[in-house]
């Protein structure tokens, strides 16, 4: 059943399926077209709380790596657009596949990531069982996907592990459908 889903923070409206990685993607279009530009890619990683360095050099990235993924059959933008509809087209290789080839949520991997991976505290992961996920996941021949997933986990890690340095199974869902990132944002504005 189609509904309709809004960022709270950005206002994005769009109809969609179930489509949890575009609800993860519309944190970042900050001027609610639907379209994801470096400079929203910046300025939405800012909004959570990463430095100025970071955010410059991943919004170039991101947005060079999944820009032609999320067009098919439209020509080469210098630009760099991401469209938030087709999301799904720039899933990486060597991830937990908690999302599925259509973007949507996949409950039962990410309950697999908790069965296998956390050994110190069943809903939490620490950062040795983080670096355990993260080459269990790894493909063979995989550079670019294993750099995608490794750099998206540590920066989770970074941003919301708690005192003890434990990532939780809570703030690792609201990464799924983006949650976090308003949540992030609003604690940052406070």
């Amino acid at each position: 059943m189609a509904s309709s889903i809004s960022s709270a923070s950005t206002g994005v409206k769009f109809v969609q399926e179930d489509n949890i990685l575009q609800r993860h993607a519309a944190f970042f279009d900050r001027n609610n077209d639907g379209i994801i530009y470096p400079s929203e890619t910046y300025q939405g990683l800012r909004a959570i709380g990463c430095g100025y360095v970071f955010s410059a050099v991943a919004s170039v990235i991101i947005n060079i790596g999944l820009s032609s993924k999320t067009r098919p059959g439209k020509g080469f933008s210098w630009s760099f657009p991401i469209e938030i509809k087709n999301i799904h087209l720039a899933k990486h290789g060597s991830d937990t596949d908690a999302y599925d080839k259509d973007g949507r949520f996949v409950a039962s991997k990410f309950e697999e990531i908790f069965a296998k991976h956390a050994k110190t505290h069943p809903d939490a992961l620490t950062n040795e069982e983080l670096k355990q996920l993260l080459k269990a996941n790894k493909e063979p021949n995989d550079p670019r996907g294993a750099f995608a997933a490794c750099t998206e986990w540590k920066l989770l890690y970074h941003l919301c592990k708690d005192k003890n340095g434990l990532l939780h199974k809570d703030s690792m869902r609201a990464v799924y459908d983006g949650s976090i990132f308003e949540k992030l944002e609003k604690q940052r504005a406070s």
